[in-house]
């Protein structure tokens, strides 16, 4: 099942966010996923588009089938992808456990920031390998809130970043997910698995991470929870502010931020 509540709200700041995210990402994340042309691939939650865009980009030749459960969100996808001129991508309002698709209908299959948000992780995956054809790829991305790590590191920051990982708990979702790639992938049933790391690592060296990515990204990820994790105390809001400005020095001149996400590819 689909948790309750997307747990970063469909916002028109988050989807400047998840553009930003994409963007600051992409040679990280994407620079190694590539189809061949003339394939059939299945980006199963696709949100915004904004990872669309990119597979598109990186595969002109392949033909993309992007699919998410909300049609505010897919909406929004059609729109960045016609503006960026996307010709190869069909877009459908689907759920991921109750997909319309024959058995074997794609040749590789790609799912990124979704199995988070999801409260039967596995049940996805399977049902995603029933339409993939057989010796066919699937390709999971995911970050894992529980391997961040920054500096300044102050308690009221520590607390910030924490509430996020229990309000996504409470609403069924896992966002320490990202250490779980190769286990849920195999219990899906899939074979020659591997699954790399990509660490982001920021400091005032690199201000373009700083700013897509620590100010632009992470930051406004931990804003978007504040009114829950404030109305379910988990956090009082004073504590969450001053964590939220302790934060922001982590991409001042003397900080630092780091975060790891994982990158798993397996075959039916």
């Amino acid at each position: 099942m689909v948790s309750n509540d997307y747990v970063h709200g469909y916002s028109e700041r988050e989807a400047s966010r998840l553009c930003d995210q994409a963007n600051t990402l992409e040679e990280l994340l994407h620079s190694d996923t590539k189809y061949p042309a003339g394939s059939k691939v299945l980006e199963a939650g696709c949100g915004i588009g904004a990872q669309t865009v990119i597979l598109s980009k990186n595969s002109p030749g392949a033909q993309i089938t992007s699919i998410d459960i909300s049609g505010e969100s897919l909406n929004l996808a059609k729109k960045r992808a016609a503006s960026e001129g996307v010709k190869n991508v069909e877009f459908s309002v689907e759920n991921i456990f109750d997909l319309p698709f024959d058995e074997e209908s794609f040749d590789h299959i790609f799912v990124c920031f979704v199995l988070e948000h999801l409260k039967e992780p596995v049940k996805a995956l399977s049902n995603l390998r029933r339409v993939l054809k057989s010796g066919g790829t699937i390709t999971v991305i995911e970050g894992d809130h529980g391997s961040c790590f920054f500096y300044p590191e102050t308690e009221e920051a520590v607390k910030a970043w924490n509430s996020l990982i229990e309000v996504q708990a409470r609403l069924g979702g896992n966002s320490l997910i990202g250490r779980q790639i190769y286990p849920l992938i195999k219990q899906a049933g899939f074979s020659d698995i591997a699954v790399s790391p990509r660490m982001v690592y920021s400091d005032s060296s690199r201000p373009h991470m700083e700013e897509g990515f620590v100010r632009r990204t992470i930051i406004p990820m931990v804003e978007g929870v504040r009114e829950n994790a404030i109305e379910t105390g988990i956090l009082d809001a004073d504590t969450f502010d001053r964590g939220i400005e302790d934060l922001h020095r982590t991409a001042a001149e003397y900080g630092t931020f780091n975060y790891m996400f994982f990158k798993g590819v397996g075959r039916k």
